[in-house]
């Protein structure tokens, strides 16, 4: 594992710019906990991030993504059956998702999952993270002409042309997202500002790369024998597996059930 994160080296942002333990067994939930669909209660907060589960939930993780990131997509593989089925429906963990903005396409990308009902949201997020190996070979291929046209022009402009390059249109379009409702959503400032607030939050918190996890608002780094794992810069490495979410996740559950936070 590395802190750095591997995404597409295609241009700067510019001036827009728990398989483990007791998560992987279901308990039952309380009769009164049974009666709210934690899994279909979505909340935007102030930033533009979306929260799914009980937003009062004793544990609250935060993952800061970047779409082109194929840790991100492997990391959500492996964690969103499990809290989907365990922690988040009981109404103990609330899951948050938001960007750490790499490069044009996550630009793209991000703006196109907050297209629509915002109820709907984690169905576009996990349809762009179940497919990434579709389209980012496309990205990562693209032409010098197709390059040329995401980097130059207003920024609304060089967002419709990689959707248009990728297919974004026509994915989008299952979730009952027009072409002319996309191009809305590409050219939107307001939302734009939140993505890159989202980044701003992440560059606070000093995360390095992606996926960046925090959970109860401290980052979650890679550990060995109780101690922090150091990059050869000297900087603590952060946790980007499954394994370490799981068992950070756990810990904390643990930790609510002894009254300790």
């Amino acid at each position: 594992m590395t802190p750095a994160t591997k995404t597409l080296s295609l241009l700067a942002l510019g001036a827009a710019t728990l398989a483990t333990g007791s998560l992987a067994t279901p308990t039952p939930a309380s009769a009164a906990e049974g009666k709210t669909n934690r899994n279909g209660q979505v909340t935007v907060t102030g930033n533009g991030s979306y929260t799914l589960g009980n937003p009062a939930a004793p544990v609250k993780v935060t993952e800061y993504i970047s779409y082109t990131c194929s840790h991100c997509a492997a990391l959500h593989r492996e964690s969103d059956p499990v809290l989907r089925t365990t922690a988040i429906p009981q109404g103990k963990v609330a899951l948050t998702v938001s960007n750490l903005v790499r490069n044009p396409v996550d630009i793209t990308i991000a703006l196109l999952t907050s297209c629509g009902d915002p109820k709907t949201f984690f169905v576009r997020h996990n349809a762009f993270l179940a497919s990434q190996d579709t389209w980012l070979p496309k990205a990562a291929s693209a032409s010098e002409a197709q390059r040329k046209r995401w980097a130059e022009g207003e920024l609304p402009q060089r967002l419709r042309a990689i959707a248009s390059d990728l297919d974004f249109y026509e994915k989008v379009e299952h979730f009952g997202v027009t072409r002319s409702q996309a191009d809305q959503c590409l050219a939107d400032k307001a939302q734009l500002d939140k993505v890159m607030a989202q980044y701003q939050a992440a560059s606070q918190l000093k995360l390095t790369g992606t996926p960046g996890i925090v959970i109860n608002g401290k980052v979650l780094y890679a550990t060995k024998d109780g101690k922090v794992l150091q990059s050869p810069m000297g900087g603590p490495l952060q946790a980007t597996q499954w394994k370490d979410m799981s068992a950070a996740i756990t810990k904390a559950l643990a930790a609510n059930t002894a009254g300790q936070i």
